[in-house]
């Protein structure tokens, strides 16, 4: 029998006795009551909360609300519970569809802020390169200390009608023979008389071991075509440095002060070469383009165009005596040319079933000078008689350097074999290959002037101490391959150029 509260008529979720009348109530119904009269509402008689007696029942189950108790009702809730279910999923993809707008205005926005910042990247570049374009007119007008303001006497002769064509040559006169001849004796000549000593204040082999990298210059050429192909430092001045470039110029730099001292533009493609002339303020230049330039440094003007060739010029040196300069070419033809004039000489080819030439260097004294092929054979040749006099075979891939010591008699070669083969021009013999990592690039050969010195630049840059051929030091500053090495007077710094748009200075 089921308990029934005396006030509500409802089953008591806690029932309790009234002592005084025996009835059942529901304890918080009777609490208020009693709060309110004090009495049993049944009765009337006296009673207080104490007096309550609790009553132990089993937890009330509520029975099921009439609305389920039959299949149509139970239908009509699981249909209820599908329109919630189908309404929160409407909110949800409303709530994905204002995400993903909102990732698309911010992805949108992140775009835009990109192209804003390459653009502005782009102006700063350009900036850059137009303040370096204003530092040499700076430069000029001032005047460098120390240096007289040399200007090229036939800098106003200079016309680009001089040659859509390779030029006619001049020939080998007897005054220009005796010429070479004279400066030859007085260089063998002042040779012997140094003999073997050391020049005072070069650079021992401790001080090379200790150098580092002291300064990078990025800012020389142009960052949208990266990288410098070619580099020279001035004999008379070594705080000068003239470099060949991706982007079509050359540039001549000061080491001491750091700035741009002039910007060279005229080339049609790629400076490949690039020498600084020994006593005059003239730079000279050879890209692809089939073109030499002859430059004044001061006015930052082309004064000689030379065009003694064919095919992309491979190769430039000068003579010892300064006005002469010999020039290597795909075209199987090296040339002799006049840069006063920018008269072409005398151009040769090896005759029939000639390869092209990759690269050209004058011996010391003048009167002898090699090529590289892209056969893998270095040519010695006789500039007066203009014959090939000795073939050094041995490499394999096409020769990258040449570069003749200081002494006279030490040739050292490069190619695509990763060896440096050093040859003795007295016994016409390799007596030295020096074995490079598998894999490792060379681009670039020099001797220091002292001819003590050797360094090779390409995948790093290395000097070697020359006669043990004991390497002394590994420079692995360069972020990508080394195009070009030199050494400043007495061997003080090396300077080397990459295609990571880099001039770096190292030093003690």
């Amino acid at each position: 029998m089921a308990l029934c509260c005396a006030i509500s008529n409802e089953v008591p979720e806690h029932a309790v006795v009234s002592p005084v009348s025996g009835c059942i109530y529901e304890k918080r119904l009777i609490e208020k009551y009693i709060s309110e009269n004090g009495t049993d509402p049944m009765n009337g008689e006296k009673l207080s909360v104490e007096m309550l007696i609790n009553v132990k029942t089993s937890p009330l189950v509520k029975p099921r609300p009439p609305s389920a108790t039959s299949i149509p009702a139970i239908l009509k809730s699981l249909q209820d519970e599908w329109d919630a279910v189908m309404l929160h999923s409407f909110t949800l993809r409303q709530q994905l569809q204002t995400a993903r707008q909102e990732l698309s205005h911010a992805l949108y926005q992140h775009d835009a802020a990109c192209r804003v910042i390459a653009r502005l990247t782009k102006e700063v570049t350009a900036a850059r390169e137009a303040l370096a374009t204003l530092k040499p007119q700076a430069g000029i007008t001032a005047g460098a200390p120390g240096y007289a303001a040399v200007q090229p006497v036939y800098a106003a002769e200079a016309g680009i009608e001089r040659a859509d064509q390779p030029m006619e040559e001049a020939g080998m006169t007897d005054d220009v023979l005796q010429k070479l001849q004279e400066k030859a004796t007085t260089l063998t000549a002042e040779r012997k008389k140094r003999g073997k000593t050391v020049p005072e204040g070069l650079a021992t082999v401790d001080d090379i071991r200790t150098y580092r990298q002291q300064a990078s210059h990025v800012g020389l050429h142009s960052a949208s075509i990266p990288g410098i192909l070619a580099l020279d430092i001035c004999l008379r001045d070594t705080s000068r440095v003239a470099t060949g470039g991706n982007d079509k110029n050359a540039v001549v730099f000061n080491k001491d002060t750091e700035q741009v001292f002039a910007i060279l533009k005229g080339h049609s493609k790629k400076v490949t070469g690039v020498i600084y002339h020994p006593e005059e303020d003239l730079v000279f230049t050879s890209s692809p383009d089939t073109t030499i330039r002859v430059w004044g440094v001061q006015a930052a003007q082309c004064a000689q165009i030379i065009r003694a060739h064919d095919g992309p010029v491979t190769g430039i040196s000068l003579h010892a005596t300064g006005d002469y300069l010999l020039s290597s070419s795909t075209d199987t033809n090296w040339a002799f040319s006049d840069v006063r004039t920018g008269r072409v000489l005398t151009k040769v080819s090896d005759g029939a079933g000639a390869t092209a030439l990759t690269c050209a260097q004058f011996h010391p004294d003048g009167l002898i000078f090699g090529t590289g092929t892209e056969d893998a054979i270095i040519k010695i040749w006789d500039l007066k008689e203009r014959t090939n006099v000795a073939n050094f075979p041995g490499h394999s891939g096409p020769i990258t350097s040449i570069s003749f010591s200081e002494n006279g008699y030490y040739l050292a070669t490069s190619a695509d074999d990763s060896v440096v083969k050093l040859w003795d021009l007295r016994k016409l013999k390799n007596f030295k290959t020096i074995t490079l990592d598998d894999g490792y690039e060379v681009k670039s050969l020099c001797f220091d002037q002292s001819g003590t010195y050797l360094a090779v630049a390409g995948t790093d840059v290395r000097v070697y101490l020359c006669k043990q051929w004991q390497e002394l030091k590994v420079f692995n500053d360069h972020t990508a391959l080394a195009t070009g090495v030199r050494f400043g007077h007495n061997s003080s710094f090396v300077a080397s150029t990459s295609m990571d748009r880099s001039l770096k200075f190292f030093s003690m």
